[in-house]
């Protein structure tokens, strides 16, 4: 760890020599107050993240997978309500902080990073400054240091000629350094886990592939854990330890990455691996999913892919359903796996 940056005690190495996962999320179900109804968003979502892994949550918009994101970070809208479940850091249940302690945790030992980096930086404040803002807020870096680490900061994620790019301001940069900057934002107090929602949204291929890629690197260099949100399951297979289905509010699957791009073993995983590019022999091999995802205004089925599915029986629609240990690694929530 930096100087300047050091803590009398680390809660996710702590948590490591006890053998505690960084991060577990365990049966979050969540709703939204709206002018149609409640909306079940999660159901009995559950998933885990070690440190220094990165663990992929893939899903169609609108699956909840950014809402997870949110409720982990205690960014939720005020409509929002938590009904049942625990978010776990380093053994400690987020849900049953005081909201100041949520507040000094974020962006010390949590950060995050969204999508439309452009947007999420203050259009008129110098990006090096924001970047003191977050030391001055989640680190112990004297006044008078905070600049030299600002650009640090910048340096660490390859930015060129950081000094000069401290003094310049959002507007002045390309999308792909203006990610990098908020980047270098997150990762200034030395965060364990980083979360990413979709961090190349809006980029080229191959400034996705330079995020990406130094995401990876910083991840191997700094042994902290990534939660990677993101709808392009080959991104998440090549760059994820583990991936986590996402289908309306569900966690339909999880696995190592390699093992469910092989093997898949929910329905909905497999449609989503033919619907990649990256994964079909060519254009006419891609297959859409059929369907939408279902109004979760109104009650719905165990299984909320059962209108979607080809493979659906009439027990399917018989509660409860379980997820099925498939392997040591391997959950599927599904009566009928492939």
């Amino acid at each position: 760890m930096k100087a300047g940056l050091m803590r009398a005690t680390h809660p996710a190495e702590a948590a490591a020599a006890h053998g505690v996962p960084l991060l577990e999320v365990d049966r979050l179900t969540l709703d939204f107050a709206t002018r149609g109804g409640r909306v079940k968003a999660l159901d009995q979502v559950g998933f885990t993240l070690d440190r220094g892994q990165i663990l992929g949550l893939v899903g169609e918009s609108g699956s909840g997978k950014s809402v997870t994101a949110f409720a982990i970070m205690d960014l939720l809208d005020q409509a929002a309500r938590i009904e049942t479940g625990q978010i776990r850091f380093t053994g400690i249940d987020l849900l049953a902080r005081k909201r100041r302690a949520l507040k000094e945790l974020r962006g010390r030992e949590i950060a995050m990073i969204f999508q439309s980096p452009r947007t999420a930086l203050h259009p008129i404040r110098k990006v090096g400054h924001q970047i003191e803002d977050v030391l001055r807020a989640h680190s112990s870096v004297p006044p008078g240091l905070r600049r030299q680490k600002a650009i640090e900061a910048l340096e660490r994620v390859r930015i060129p000629d950081p000094a000069r790019r401290y003094e310049a301001y959002p507007f002045e940069l390309s999308g792909g350094m203006c990610q990098r900057v908020m980047i270098a934002m997150a990762l200034s107090a030395d965060p364990s886990l980083l979360i990413a929602d979709e961090p190349t949204t809006g980029l080229d291929v191959t400034t996705q592939a330079v995020i990406m890629d130094l995401i990876r690197d910083l991840v191997r260099e700094s042994g902290m854990s990534v939660l990677l949100i993101t709808h392009d399951l080959a991104m998440a297979g090549e760059y994820c330890d583990r991936i986590a289905v996402m289908h309306a509010g569900h966690i339909v699957e999880t696995a190592p990455a390699h093992l469910l791009l092989r093997e898949p073993a929910h329905p909905y995983s497999a449609k989503l691996i033919a619907a990649t590019p990256a994964k079909a022999a060519s254009i006419e091999a891609l297959a859409a999913i059929p369907g939408n995802l279902p109004d979760l205004r109104q009650p719905q089925p165990p299984c909320r892919f059962s209108t979607r599915c080809e493979r659906h029986r009439p027990d399917c629609d018989q509660p409860p359903l379980d997820a099925a240990r498939l392997g040591q690694d391997h959950l599927v929530l599904c009566r009928h796996p492939l």
